[in-house]
């Protein structure tokens, strides 16, 4: 990581960020029986992809080349996926701690776009695809719908973790604060849409248009 640009906040919500995200790819290939090779992979892929898209729009370093940690953590955890009985992690733990990455990492892309001089709306949108690219990269592989294809708020969770962190750094509000809150809050409205299966309403009904009709 550049260290003249990050702040130490910065690393371990980055690493924290990683690990979750490696933690659900490798969970999605355990739980379609695959080997540990691919485990390995699917940890790595989701773990670096929102990131690693983020760092080539805003022509900085890649993040995980140099970072001595990023892959060991992912191979780290796909072997501890490898040793945990997919019946431990059924339900609802893997959508909620995707959503806790979701969150997490959506406030550190906004927040590493903003050191790098991003203006604020283009680094609100650099949150975003940070938070969400992992776990899109990792339905695609997978085979499964994506997660923007579902109906519960998704993106919305991240775009709000990034807006909140973007209207912190304009307020002046002390980052630690900022980032903690916006995390939080995404992460809170993930919970509650996964609970209560909240969805913002589909074309259609929004704008009362019949798509049955030609």
């Amino acid at each position: 990581m550049n260290e003249a640009v990050l702040t130490p906040v910065l690393d371990w919500l980055d690493l924290a960020g990683v690990a979750i995200f490696a933690l659900t790819g490798a969970l999605v290939a355990a739980k379609e029986r695959q080997t540990l090779v691919t485990l390995c992979f699917f940890a790595l892929v989701t773990g670096v992809g929102g990131g690693t898209i983020r760092d080539l729009l805003i022509e900085a370093p890649v993040f995980w080349i140099a970072d001595p940690w990023v892959a060991p953590i992912c191979l780290g955890i796909a072997l501890f996926s490898w040793f945990t009985p997919t019946r431990w992690v059924e339900g609802r733990f893997l959508s909620i701690a995707d959503g806790l990455g979701l969150a997490a990492y959506a406030v550190l892309g906004t927040a590493k776009a903003l050191e790098y001089g991003v203006p604020p709306v283009a680094a609100f949108m650099m949150g975003v695809v940070t938070g969400c690219a992992g776990g899109i990269i990792r339905d695609v592989l997978a085979g499964r719908p994506s997660i923007l294809m579902r109906p519960e708020l998704y993106v919305t969770a991240a775009a709000l973790s990034a807006s909140l962190t973007v209207l912190g750094d304009i307020a002046g509000i002390e980052r630690w604060w900022a980032w903690i809150a916006a995390t939080a809050a995404g992460f809170g409205l993930r919970l509650a849409a996964i609970r209560w299966n909240l969805s913002l309403p589909a074309y259609g009904e929004a704008n009362g248009s019949d798509q049955s009709s030609p």
